[in-house]
């Protein structure tokens, strides 16, 4: 991912990553070698997440 200050923790992100498919890359070479598609299909499925938890609360 890029430079900025993530709001989502690692654990979240590594998380996503690995329901995606796109763990390995990170483990292997970090985030910078992830593609930036593949970067907004994880903040798409954090949002995701975090409306499903507010519409289950």
């Amino acid at each position: 991912m890029s430079n900025h200050k993530s709001k989502l923790s690692e654990n979240v992100k590594e998380e996503i990553a690995k329901e995606l498919g796109v763990y390995y890359q990170v483990k292997s070479n970090g985030w910078k070698d992830v593609s930036s598609k593949d970067c907004g299909n994880i903040v798409k499925k954090a949002i995701e997440n975090i409306q499903n938890k507010q519409i289950n609360q």
